[in-house]
């Protein structure tokens, strides 16, 4: 389960990071909201991962997931660039993510 919660963590980290940049430095109500609350929300699962899972391994894989997840919004959805080597730096953050997963012992 803690690998489930800290999957919809990373997830919602991508959302409130999204959601960020939509507040227009939380200058709008409803996305500055969102963010808040969808940050509330990944840190809990956060916490509650980190429970059964170790640090290292719970707070790589929770940014790594932002990270990948944010980076694809950027390009998939606002325009941003998608060279070559940007692509290959998120296989490489995508890479670790999968490595820290499959050493756990948990």
């Amino acid at each position: 389960m803690a690998w489930i919660y800290l999957v919809i963590a990373g997830l919602m980290e991508v959302g409130w990071a999204t959601a960020m940049k939509y507040s227009a430095g939380f200058t709008r109500l409803w996305p500055s909201v969102l963010t808040i609350v969808l940050m509330l929300a990944s840190f809990g699962l956060l916490n509650q991962a980190m429970k059964s899972l170790p640090l290292g391994t719970a707070y790589g894989v929770w940014t790594g997931i932002g990270a990948v997840g944010t980076a694809l919004v950027g390009i998939l959805a606002l325009g941003e660039p998608r060279d070559a080597l940007r692509i290959l730096f998120i296989l490489m953050i995508l890479a670790g993510i999968v490595g820290l997963k499959v050493t756990s012992r948990s």
